[in-house]
């Protein structure tokens, strides 16, 4: 007989053992939304992880599903379980601030087509996430509205990483067992590796962006904050597909993770490049370096075949252009207040829209050519390789009063990947010395989520390094 954990255990179960204890009759979503109602309002006022909670709403959410499921008429796996959105996605009739203080009590009109089809789904949203304002940052700072804090350091205040801050501590901390993140370059995977939880950065055009507050027409995407590859691959799969109302969408491909696929383990055939270290656009830590040589021995274990490539691509160069792309696109979005000084708007973030003015049509349209042409060239590049395995962050969480908010060093492994049009996938793979989380990260091919899915999943059945959480 198996014995339901306790429920400060509960929280921290993944998506998939959480559907399947609902499944069983063992807890409802009702207890298990209370839960996550109780520990937000234990921890939330320190950690700082939610920007609104919507208790009742949730509650109500959670009743619905339990009736549904003794009525026999189940919406899916997500169905009860409870979750939160980033404050970049709108809900009809609820504040969308995108961590900005002069929006906060901007009401949406209309909820965002990722969020509805959350809800048809049968999730519970538990309430909407801080971040840094309006996505634009990677250190996770917020200093209008609060920098949410690392749950992995309770006496030192360190970074959680952006811009998806607030998702990421949530789910690491057990306020939420999933939360929605977007990414521009690096918004969600950044986030995960620091605060030890697994996240699905999906390709551009996958999911629908549709009712989400932009930061680069070109270059965002949504993604799943989860505790496994699993979990990242459902919601990834209730989320994606084609939206008349967002273009974005229209071209991408339609494929599909199959969640019901036995996963026997073995990866025979799989083929993971790593760089080599001289490629590298800036140092990692030892800890990070240990970390990823015995990731890619797991990898080989596992039947891959892992081995060192030329990285043909100019990491300094492709930051600086993917820098181009969002800063020119930030600053047409926000032009029209950007420079009106009575609003409180973050000085860091403020100076970096600003950036864009002074960007010519002729270097962003540059930029969008060298973008094109970077996406055609990682697609050859990736003709005979599955995946590229790389850190996920050069540092582990830095106390906040460390931040350097002129570099951008998280960022570093990250922008890349949005600039080459790949998906990618961060997953736990360690601590350092400190006790602080290590990520990794794999890129993959474009629209190929699932072989992402694939090798997260292999890798987590033979670590346990996504099941650890913080004492709280």
């Amino acid at each position: 007989m198996t014995v339901l954990p306790a429920v400060d255990d509960l929280v921290f179960l993944p998506v998939q053992r959480l559907a399947q204890e609902l499944a069983d009759g063992r807890i409802s979503s009702r207890d298990l939304t209370n839960a996550y109602l109780e520990r937000i309002r234990r921890l939330n006022p320190a950690l700082n992880a939610f920007a609104a909670v919507y208790e009742e709403s949730a509650l109500a959410q959670a009743v619905a599903s339990d009736r549904r499921r003794a009525d026999g008429y189940l919406l899916g796996m997500l169905d009860g379980i409870p979750m939160a959105i980033k404050d970049l996605c709108a809900i009809a009739g609820r504040p969308m601030s995108v961590g900005s203080k002069p929006w906060l009590n901007r009401k949406s009109t209309a909820t965002a087509t990722a969020v509805r089809r959350l809800l048809a789904a049968g999730a519970v949203i538990l309430g909407k996430t801080q971040m840094v304002e309006y996505a634009f940052g990677g250190w996770g700072t917020n200093p209008t509205l609060g920098t949410p804090r690392n749950p992995w350091d309770m006496k030192t205040h360190r970074i959680p990483g952006g811009s998806s801050s607030g998702s990421a501590v949530a789910v690491a901390a057990g306020l939420a067992a999933a939360a929605i993140g977007s990414g521009t370059g690096g918004s969600v995977r950044i986030p995960a590796a620091l605060n030890g939880i697994t996240a699905l950065k999906t390709t551009a055009g996958l999911i629908s962006l549709q009712g989400c507050a932009d930061l680069s027409q070109t270059l965002d995407s949504l993604g799943s904050m989860t505790r496994s590859a699993w979990d990242a691959a459902l919601l990834t799969t209730v989320m994606a597909g084609y939206d008349a109302d967002d273009a974005r969408t229209h071209h991408a491909p339609r494929t599909a993770i199959d969640l019901q696929a036995r996963q026997e383990g073995s990866l025979a055939g799989v083929v993971i490049a790593l760089i080599p270290p001289d490629s590298y656009p800036i140092a990692i830590a030892p800890g990070i370096a240990q970390a990823l040589e015995e990731a890619a021995s797991v990898f080989t274990a596992l039947g891959a075949t892992v081995a060192q490539r030329p990285f043909p691509f100019d990491f300094h160069q492709m930051m600086l252009l993917n820098g181009q792309i969002i800063a020119a696109e930030a600053f047409a979005i926000h032009r029209d207040y950007i420079k009106d000084m009575s609003l409180e708007i973050s000085p860091w973030v403020r100076k970096r829209v600003l950036s864009g003015e002074a960007i010519s049509a002729a270097d962003y349209i540059d930029a969008m050519q060298a973008h094109r042409q970077a996406r055609q060239d990682w697609a050859a590049w990736m003709s005979d390789v599955d995946a590229l395995l790389m850190p996920g962050s050069p540092i582990t969480a830095c106390a906040l009063d460390e931040v350097d908010e002129d570099q951008t060093p998280l960022a570093a492994f990250t922008r890349p990947g949005n600039f080459l049009g790949s998906c990618g996938l961060a997953f736990p793979a360690g601590f350092d010395d400190a006790g602080l989380p290590i990520g990794l990260q794999l890129y993959g091919k474009a629209f190929d989520e699932a072989t992402l899915v694939r090798l997260g999943l292999a890798f987590q059945q033979a670590t346990d390094w996504h099941l650890q959480h913080p004492s709280l």
